[in-house]
This record gives structure tokens, sequence and C-alpha cells, in this order.
């Protein structure tokens, strides 16, 4: 059965989408942006700072999912500016240490709010 995962941890969805969906053991995260949980705004326009908001936010949904980021399978990064692509994989190695999941990163003309950053998941949920 699918389950519908809502974290207030993280920044409510922006439209008609869930945080993350449950489905067969796995977690289906939705992309996160750079979005301040609390006051669901835009942190500062700086990637270093948008990457660990990113990865903070996607982490708080796969806690809300019974997960972690050790069960994290797959992630898409979608960057607005891949120049910058250096600095956001420095921060997502501090995120992912070991048994990094598989990755695809993609340069996007534009994301969400002006996002200069977006990430999504799938994980072993639970």
């Amino acid at each position: 059965m699918k389950q519908i995962i809502s974290s207030d941890k993280a920044p409510q969805a922006i439209g008609p989408y869930s945080q993350a969906v449950v489905y067969g053991g796995l977690a289906y995260l939705s992309g996160q942006i750079p979005l301040d949980p609390e006051t669901n705004t835009m942190v500062a326009d700086d990637i270093i700072v948008q990457a660990r908001r990113v990865l903070d936010n996607l982490k708080a949904v796969l806690e809300g999912c019974g997960s972690s980021m050790e069960k994290v399978l797959k992630t898409t990064i979608y960057i607005a500016d891949m120049s910058e692509f250096p600095q956001v994989n420095d921060i997502y190695g501090e995120y992912f240490t070991a048994n990094w999941p598989a990755r695809a990163t993609i340069q996007a003309a534009k994301l969400p709010r002006g996002a200069r950053i977006e990430i999504d998941c799938i994980a072993i949920a639970g």
C-alpha cells in the first residue's frame, strides 16, 4: 500500500505533490530546494549554503520515512550552473561518506523559486 510522507522538519510541498511516497519498501522523495523549513523562504543565494539546506531538507524527509542518508540508493542533482558542481560535490561528500548512492547530475535552465540546486532521491524505507 502506498504511504504518503510529510515531515514538518522539511519545507512543506509548494504544489500538488508529496514530500515522499513509500511503496514496496522504497521511499521516493520529491526534489528538495533550499527553502528554510521554518519560514518556507529561500536561504542565501550562495551555492554552498543552498546545497547544505537541500541536503538537510532531504535528510529530514528521509527520517520521516524511517530512513537515513545511509539507505539512499539513487540521487539526482539538478544544478543551475554546472561550474558550481565542484562545490556541490564537496558538500555532497559531507552527507554521503561511504557506500555512495548512484547519482546523476543535470544542469537545469531554471529551478523552482530561482533555486540554484535541487536534489531528489530513492532510498530504502524503514
